[in-house]
């Protein structure tokens, strides 16, 4: 009978599939950036119509985010969510194509392409914040944001050296046919065994009464039954007339410059300004981004502890933050070294405090008002990932201009303390959003 009271632990195998989901979606953002080199060679491309095309998946990704987190709020996160990701590997595994078959240009059709994979996977984080906002309470909440967010790394660590692999053994079109049949299979897995945890066949009335007491909305996917537009202006107002969210917003902005850096430019970087090989460069890669994993679960449980411990909910989330911001503009110091060593060790350095800082998500689901989750997340993404437009296009230039990455180094860097201006400047306390009526 006491056995019938212990909590079932489901929603660790929830926050693990998302985990590996994210891993993917990030994955294949990042297919460019390994398979760039040796596709720019061949298909003849400048370095500013690379950075173009890095940028391409962001512009859709920006542009998807306000109405995919709309089409959650309606629609729930399963249908959604699986929807979006047969989407973006179908269009993942498309990039392969181009130069193979006759008409219309490789870089408008790789742009194309990649714009249809950022549209595709304007969903996922958003749905990722309304699935830990549903199966985590407030004093676990930074640790499962964080775990999902420190997919970013994981997936370089992961898929880098594969992807390398891949270019060097089968040439770089194999990477996004592999990437997209991967993609297929995460789909099926995300439409087994993720449910709300209303409906979950595994969860038990312990576990469930566990999260619920603790702050979980575990009824945020039954509120679509009602299908309730919440993408109206009046609903996008309150977002963005809110001090603390736009600060919330800005800082996300900042942070990403860093992400999409090295998602797109990094391994390039290696290659070109550090003599590396792309196999090299492929294992290279992996290096900071094993420490950007490390920082963000240290970030997330750092958070967590010091809620539990004080609990203030301010001093929880802004202090993981400012530490590690302030530890990622080590990527600076890359501009004064030349030993291919001491470069990688900074920017493990530079990643490591970047990980640390990743607790956007975490932040969302503390504040977000409880009826408009996925509009909140998609306003939140659209401001973050505008710096996957800024970022690619300002290096492609900078690196065109002066020939050298060690400027692109430095904005990249200077966004670390926005980072930290944003959250002790403009957000103040961090709290629940209240709608007015």
């Amino acid at each position: 009978m006491a056995a019938a009271e212990q909590p079932t632990r489901v929603r660790h195998r929830i926050i693990a599939l998302i985990f590996l989901i994210t891993s993917i979606n990030y994955a294949d953002r990042a297919t460019f950036s390994i398979a760039g080199n040796a596709a720019s060679h061949e298909l003849g491309l400048s370095a500013v119509q690379t950075g173009f095309i890095l940028s391409a998946f962001a512009w859709a990704y920006v542009l998807a985010q306000i109405p995919g987190g709309a089409l959650l709020d309606r629609f729930g996160t399963k249908r959604i969510y699986v929807g979006a990701i047969l989407l973006w590997s179908l269009c993942t595994a498309l990039q392969g194509v181009p130069g193979l078959v006759a008409g219309g240009t490789a870089v408008a059709t790789l742009f194309a392409l990649r714009f249809l994979v950022g549209l595709a996977e304007g969903p996922s984080f958003p749905g990722n914040a309304r699935l830990v906002a549903a199966w985590f309470p407030g004093p676990e909440r930074g640790t499962a944001a964080a775990i999902f967010n420190s997919a970013q790394y994981f997936s370089i660590v992961a898929f880098a050296p594969l992807m390398g692999w891949l270019v060097h053994a089968f040439g770089w079109r194999s990477i996004f046919w592999a990437m997209g049949a991967l993609g297929l299979a995460a789909a099926a897995s995300f439409a087994a065994f993720i449910h709300s945890p209303l409906r979950h066949p595994s969860i038990n009335s312990a576990e469930l009464r566990h999260i619920e007491e603790g702050g979980g909305l575990v009824g945020i996917e039954e509120r679509v039954e009602a299908k309730q537009r919440t993408f109206t202006w009046p609903n996008l107002r309150q977002l963005l007339s809110s001090r603390m969210m736009v600060g919330i917003y800005l800082a996300q902005y900042a942070i990403n410059v860093l992400t999409y850096f090295f998602v797109t430019w990094f391994p390039i970087y290696l290659v070109k300004e550090r003599g590396l090989t792309i196999v090299q460069a492929g294992f290279a890669a992996a290096v900071p981004a094993l420490f950007g994993f490390a920082g963000g679960l240290v970030g997330g449980f750092a958070s967590d502890l010091i809620l539990k411990r004080t609990g203030s909910l301010d001093v929880a989330r802004k202090a993981p933050i400012v530490a590690g911001m302030l530890l990622a503009t080590l990527i600076i110091g890359c501009v004064f070294v030349q030993a291919q060593w001491l470069v990688i060790a900074l920017m493990a350095l530079a990643f490591f405090g970047k990980g640390v800082g990743s607790l956007g998500w975490a932040v969302m689901a503390d504040v977000s008002p409880k009826e408009l989750a996925g509009l909140a997340g998609g306003v939140f993404n659209t401001f973050g990932n505008v710096a996957g437009i800024v970022a690619p296009i300002v290096v492609g230039y900078i690196v065109g201009a002066t020939g050298s990455f060690d400027l692109a180094l430095v904005f990249v860097g200077g966004h670390c303390l926005l980072t930290i201006f944003a959250f002790l400047v403009i957000v103040g306390p961090i709290r629940r959003l209240e709608l007015t009526s």
